[in-house]
């Protein structure tokens, strides 16, 4: 299966430029291809996962690769999904979130990284003016869905926003010229930018480029993966912690477990198949979901991390912690309630003082009931809590039934 059926294959082009053209060139021999974000946050989210992994592929398939950090379309701000005007954010913000994506861009998409800031900061108004502003019809920009929706709405749209997509064009035409690039690919609301800069570089250079766009991800409900803050799924770990990112997959529905492997991971098309159909024929094991959340939580995180996330969430399933890796217990600290150790207390003591139970009478009698556990042993309410019981010198695990728990830590005490 040559890329771009591969891409077919998968759900990943919707839109594109003369799809057989583009497919040959493909087949020709290495072609420059491109991807950007810009740093509206610190974060890139799990809807911009499905263009850092094709230009995975793309790398993958021997051709060259670029991922942009967007520091200069990132001080505009792309109108397009938004029925009003973004809040410009200050020079420092834009640095500080252009560095923190930059990161995730490349180590993701482990591809070359540029940041249009390097070639736009410098642009006068004149220059700009005569060397892309002469070539970009008004008729056709005004015609573009992101610009049009804009115009109809009661906010309608600066002179600011309305010229984002000719400086995403004129990316292009920098990395055209520069970086030999002949692909620019994004997700479908991106579309219009991508028909500027497919447009400017035939007006200026005469050359034909090319560009495709992929759905939009959605839950099998229909809803986006919002970026608003406590919605989004993101990639940065101390946003959305590897656990919470490794849970969000296990809790998916069956409906999206096949488009989501197909689209979210770098597994082979039949192999996704087959796990879906696997997992269709036992639902309940949530198999499918499992050997997702695995597979995603990998490639954004790590394998180390993934396997962390794993082990806490066996733990926070029933399993004991007494075998967990030191990283597992770190993701659970940031999970569970925790209060400082004290040595010698009692088990009985030591769960009054948690919200694990009201009173000293309270924990008495959940332990007598056997519902009360340390590090997944059951312990006689009298016993003293010694050092001898922290897990790698420092964690303790106190459970009351099946998924009530709270943990001590001896490095607050």
């Amino acid at each position: 299966m040559d890329l771009l059926a591969d891409l077919e294959a998968r759900g990943l082009v919707q839109d594109s430029t003369d799809r057989d053209a583009l497919r040959a060139r493909i087949q020709t021999g290495p072609v420059g291809v491109y991807y950007g974000c810009d740093p509206s946050n610190d974060s890139l989210q799990i809807g911009n996962l499905i263009g850092l992994l094709v230009l995975r592929r793309f790398a993958d398939a021997g051709h060259h690769a670029i991922a942009l950090a967007g520091g200069a379309t990132g001080m505009i701000g792309d109108p397009g999904g938004r029925s009003k005007e973004r809040n410009l954010l200050d020079a420092e913000t834009l640095a500080r979130n252009t560095k923190r994506i930059a990161e995730q861009l490349e180590r993701i998409s482990r591809v070359g990284l540029v940041n249009n800031l390097s070639w736009t900061g410098s642009v006068t108004l004149l220059d700009f003016l005569r060397d892309v502003g002469k070539h970009a019809s008004v008729n056709q920009m005004i015609a573009r869905e992101s610009v049009k929706a804009r115009l109809e709405s009661e906010n309608g749209i600066s002179f600011t926003e309305f010229s984002y997509q000719l400086l995403q064009a004129n990316d292009y035409l920098h990395l055209s010229r520069n970086h030999k690039v002949e692909l620019q690919i994004g997700g479908s609301d991106q579309w219009g930018n991508l028909l500027a800069g497919v447009d400017l570089i035939r007006r200026a250079d005469g050359k034909h480029v090319h560009a495709f766009t992929w759905p939009l991800l959605l839950r099998s409900d229909g809803k986006k993966f919002s970026k608003s803050e406590g919605e989004a799924v993101w990639l940065a770990a101390d946003k959305t912690s590897p656990y919470q990112f490794f849970q969000y997959w296990m809790n998916i529905p069956d409906a999206d477990i096949e488009r989501f492997l197909l689209q979210l991971t770098l597994l082979p098309v039949e192999e996704c198949h087959e796990i879906a159909a696997a997992h269709a024929e036992a639902p309940f094991r949530r198999a499918g979901q499992r050997r997702l959340a695995r597979e995603i939580t990998t490639i954004v995180h790590g394998p180390e991390a993934t396997a962390a996330a794993e082990e806490a969430s066996a733990i926070l399933f029933g399993g004991s912690p007494s075998g967990a890796s030191a990283q597992a217990l770190e993701f659970l600290a940031s999970e569970v309630p925790t209060s400082p150790f004290t040595a010698g207390v009692t088990l009985a003591a030591a769960l009054a003082a948690t919200p694990l139970a009201s009173s000293l009478s309270d924990a008495r009698r959940t332990i007598s009931q056997g519902a009360a556990s340390v590090n997944g042993e059951v312990v006689p309410e009298d016993r003293p809590l010694a050092e001898g019981d922290l897990l790698y010198n420092r964690w303790l695990l106190l459970r009351k039934g099946k998924r009530n728990y709270h943990l001590l830590d001896a490095a607050t005490s």
